[in-house]
Parts: C-alpha cells; sequence; structure tokens
C-alpha cells in the first residue's frame, strides 16, 4: 500500500521538544522532496519546512527558524521533523507532504496534532 505516515505528535509543555516522523510505504522517498505544513484551527494550512531530494538543502518558515530542523534517512525511507522549545502559536496538526518533480506525484500523510500547552 502506497502511503505515508505521520507520527510523534502529542501534548507537550512550553520549551519543551517533540519529534515527528513521517515514514513512507510503497514508495521511495530519496526521490521525492519532502515537506512538513501544519494547519492550526480555523487558519489555512502553512509550508513549515522543505528538504530538498538531492542535496539535502532545507528551507524553514521564519516562524519556526532555528527551533525545528527537518531530515530525511533515506535508508529508513522516513523524514524527521525536530521541534524544540515548542511555543502555544506552534499548535496544529502537522502534515507530510511528498512530492516528485519529475511525475509531479504528489502524497499527502493523515497528519498528527501537536498541542503545545501549560
Amino acid at each position: 500500500q502506497v502511503q505515508l505516515v505521520e507520527s510523534g505528535g502529542g501534548l507537550v509543555q512550553p520549551g519543551e521538544s517533540l519529534r515527528l516522523s513521517c515514514a513512507a510505504s510503497g514508495f521511495i522517498l530519496s526521490s521525492y522532496v519532502m515537506r512538513w505544513y501544519r494547519q492550526a484551527p480555523g487558519k489555512e494550512r502553512e509550508l513549515v519546512a522543505v528538504i530538498a531530494s538531492i542535496g539535502g538543502n532545507t528551507n524553514y518558515a521564519d516562524s519556526v527558524k532555528g527551533r525545528f530542523t527537518i531530515s530525511r534517512d533515506n535508508a529508513k525511507n522516513t523524514v524527521y521533523l525536530q521541534m524544540r522549545n515548542l511555543k502555544p502559536e506552534d499548535t496544529a496538526v502537522y502534515y507530510c507532504n511528498a512530492f516528485r518533480v519529475a511525475t509531479r506525484d504528489n502524497r499527502w500523510g493523515q497528519g498528527t496534532q501537536v498541542t503545545v500547552s501549560s
């Protein structure tokens, strides 16, 4: 079955950390540009972080620069989002996206909830 499955979300206090995982099955992630998006209640989905398929270049939304790190482990067919110093405004459903430029193949995971609250 071809799918992306996110995990690692949960409830944390401000200042704490979480690591999200996005595991692919049925296709090879190494050929895909990988992105993490998030969507808070009542807000549009926003791009949080992206990592290139080749070279590993990364880019981040200004709101998470210096706190979040996206990485990929092609051997495990998995992408990660390390989130540090979490803030209440980081509360959202986080989605993993895989996009292959050559074929325009575009895949989404089901999302994982991150809640930052004291």
